[in-house]
């Protein structure tokens, strides 16, 4: 890394603050087609929060025939349990449904997040449910969740457009973010699942969402770069007052049951620019920069991170290191 760069220079109107929200434990493992050992997993989730993350969804309690990669979960949480992490770390996990719901109360998670679709195809294709009937299995799954005392995150597929239904009415998506968080979430993660949306249609949304009643510090926004937006968005949903963004280690991730979807927004990327903005993150990009190196050696691929890329000078993967090794096989 060059010393100084990039320059911070405050722009007005934006956070101080912005909460980096880390899902590459998560949503960018369970898109890689190789099986990455829990013991990587575990290793990938202590550095990143050695680098200052405090917000990493670790893995997810979903059918294992569905999603391989987070067949684990059940040992996975125990073994970070047994670690040291700051006070304020928080691990949430994705629940799906009620029986995700009791594995992870089983496990002594805390935090959970659950998902929801704006369009009947999506929630189709990747709940095998209607939006109705989907909505009503989250809604049973928070009360669950509440009366446990845990505390619950909504994610919302589509919001900016659909694979198959194209556009998507505003009104379809603040309907659902409002019926989350009125069935108790604290936040509601706004997902551009295929990557189609601009910055004005970032901000026309959230102003649609404050006229609903849904008040900006309750939102996030989780942007994949499929047509190199990802950045340019984020800007959009900083100038509209939101202050925590979703993010992947070294741009894992994407969407399985959404063919055009590629990487999600990349952690390095992100935290370049909101440093180059003087926005306090708590996040050391040279430490991040490293553990998306290293995982890109355990993957045997290049980081799709353009920072990853330009900090290390690297274009293509190292081997992975001899002490750990991706079983393909499952």
């Amino acid at each position: 890394m060059i010393p100084g760069l990039p320059q911070k220079l405050s722009q007005h109107g934006l956070p101080q603050r912005v909460t980096v929200y880390e899902v590459g434990a998560r949503d960018g493992l369970q898109n890689e087609e190789a099986l990455v050992p829990t013991s990587a997993k575990v290793e990938f989730i202590e550095r990143l929060a050695d680098a200052g993350l405090w917000m990493i969804e670790a893995t997810g309690f979903v059918h294992p025939k569905w999603v391989p990669q987070l067949a684990d979960a059940d040992e996975l949480m125990p073994l970070l349990a047994q670690r040291s992490f700051n006070d304020h770390t928080r691990f949430p996990v994705l629940v799906p449904n009620r029986r995700g719901l009791v594995r992870a109360a089983a496990a002594g998670v805390t935090d959970i997040a659950v998902f929801a679709s704006a369009t009947e195809t999506f929630a189709a294709k990747n709940l095998n449910s209607t939006m109705a009937d989907s909505m009503a299995e989250i809604e049973a799954t928070l009360q669950q969740a509440l009366a446990r005392g845990m505390r619950a995150r909504g994610y919302v597929s589509m919001c900016f457009g659909d694979p198959w239904e194209g556009p998507v009415a505003l009104r379809k998506v603040t309907d659902v973010v409002a019926r989350l968080i009125e069935a108790g979430c604290v936040q509601v993660s706004l997902g551009d699942t295929i990557g189609t949306a601009t910055p004005g249609h970032v901000r026309t949304l959230i102003d649609a969402l404050e006229r609903r009643g849904v008040a900006r510090d309750r939102l996030a926004v989780h942007f994949h770069d499929t047509y190199g937006q990802a950045l340019a968005n984020t800007y959009a949903a900083l100038q509209a007052g939101i202050a925590t963004v979703d993010s992947s280690a070294g741009g894992l991730g994407g969407c399985p049951y959404a063919e055009s979807a590629t990487g999600n927004l990349a952690t390095e990327d992100l935290v370049w620019m909101l440093d180059g903005l003087g926005i306090t993150t708590g996040v050391d990009l040279g430490k991040l920069v490293d553990v998306s190196g290293w995982m890109a050696r355990i993957l045997g691929r290049p980081s799709p991170s353009r920072a990853v890329r330009a900090l290390t000078g690297r274009t293509s993967a190292d081997p992975a290191p001899s002490t750990t090794t991706v079983n393909g096989n499952g």
